[in-house]
């Protein structure tokens, strides 16, 4: 596949709320093997666009395309299907179920033959070992024990978890929504490195955030959102992040076109 060909896009998305526009016709491309972040005041309408992508939100009109296909998600499962997973602000973990539980929620391994297929039995040792695999692949085993539940673990642990998850079962996209909202400093950090670890692997992945320095630092292009619509995209080695505020907030007219990838 051409790296000039989006992964993931939309075209003239709309969607309204009653007299509200959470949508106005926007645009939207993700390219191969890149960060992009998605940034946007408060009310901008760039989480409608993110759920739009991910299937949590049908748009009035518009078009979306993965791997150059259209396609019609009419939920989150079926985003998740065709690869496109999202780690949400909230985690969306089970704080009482254990870190592999956690993984596989949803997507459970039976055991093979008539035990799994009648008596539904999990595959628990099958499930503990490819989670171990998965988060020593994104060099998270400070975890000791795979069969912890998640509420023991720290706010970077839980995230972590989060990330694994996506980048395991993730065959084209990851979307991460705020992932160091509440988190520390050496937190946020470790976080930072796992997303690039995850694009080394091959993953592009969407970031939404309001932290500029973050944003500034991992991401190859900065798709800003204004009033329901794609303003502009910009290369973070070009502006700085007054410029990028500026735009965000109409107090500087922002470059003509968005930026070739």
């Amino acid at each position: 596949m051409s790296t000039t060909t989006p992964i993931l896009e939309a075209k003239g998305l709309s969607k309204r709320y009653g007299r509200v526009v959470a949508l106005d016709n926007t645009d939207f491309d993700l390219m191969p093997n890149e960060i992009l972040a998605v940034i946007g005041d408060n009310g901008a309408g760039k989480s409608t666009l993110i759920k739009a992508l991910c299937g949590a939100v049908i748009p009035d009109s518009g078009q979306i395309f993965l791997d150059g296909k259209q396609v019609h998600f009419r939920s989150p499962m079926e985003a998740r299907m065709a690869g496109i997973e999202t780690v949400y602000q909230n985690l969306a973990l089970s704080p009482a179920l254990s870190i592999a539980d956690n993984l596989f929620l949803g997507r459970e391994l039976r055991k093979p033959g008539w035990t799994g297929q009648v008596l539904r039995r999990l595959d628990r040792a099958r499930m503990a070992k490819l989670a171990r695999e998965k988060l020593s692949e994104l060099g998270l085993m400070t975890i000791q024990n795979i069969n912890q539940s998640v509420e023991t673990l720290s706010g970077g642990q839980r995230q972590g978890v989060a990330v694994a998850r996506a980048a395991a079962f993730g065959s084209r996209v990851v979307i991460m929504d705020e992932p160091t909202a509440a988190l520390g400093v050496k937190e946020s950090r470790r976080v930072l490195e796992l997303m690039q670890d995850v694009k080394r692997r091959g993953l592009p992945i969407v970031l939404i955030s309001h932290n500029m320095p973050h944003v500034f630092e991992v991401a190859d292009r900065i798709h800003i959102h204004r009033l329901g619509r794609r303003l502009t995209v910009i290369d973070p080695k070009q502006y700085t992040m007054s410029d990028a505020v500026a735009f965000m907030t109409g107090a500087k007219e922002p470059p003509a076109q968005p930026m070739a990838a």
